[in-house]
């Protein structure tokens, strides 16, 4: 499912899917969100980006995201399967 606003995109990952943006330069990176659990050092949910496996320069990274002004305007996010 593509051509999702950022509210759209926002909803599947609060519901627990992964989504990107075909306007990323990156190919192949995904946003999820991360809900505290018992073992996390973190308290409330927060949004962080993933690297692919075969990543030139950091293969299967994870790091926190925040959207830029960009992103949130942006229809062009999808859902990952």
């Amino acid at each position: 499912m593509g051509n999702l606003n950022f509210g759209q995109a926002l909803e599947a990952v609060k519901q627990g899917k992964k989504v990107q943006r075909s306007g990323w330069n990156g190919s192949g990176l995904w946003v999820e969100m991360q809900v505290p659990d018992s073992h996390s050092k973190m308290t409330l949910p927060y949004l962080y980006l993933n690297y692919p496996d075969n990543a030139k320069t950091t293969p299967s990274a994870k790091v926190p995201w925040l959207a830029s002004q960009t992103d949130i305007l942006a229809e062009d996010w999808a859902i990952v399967d």
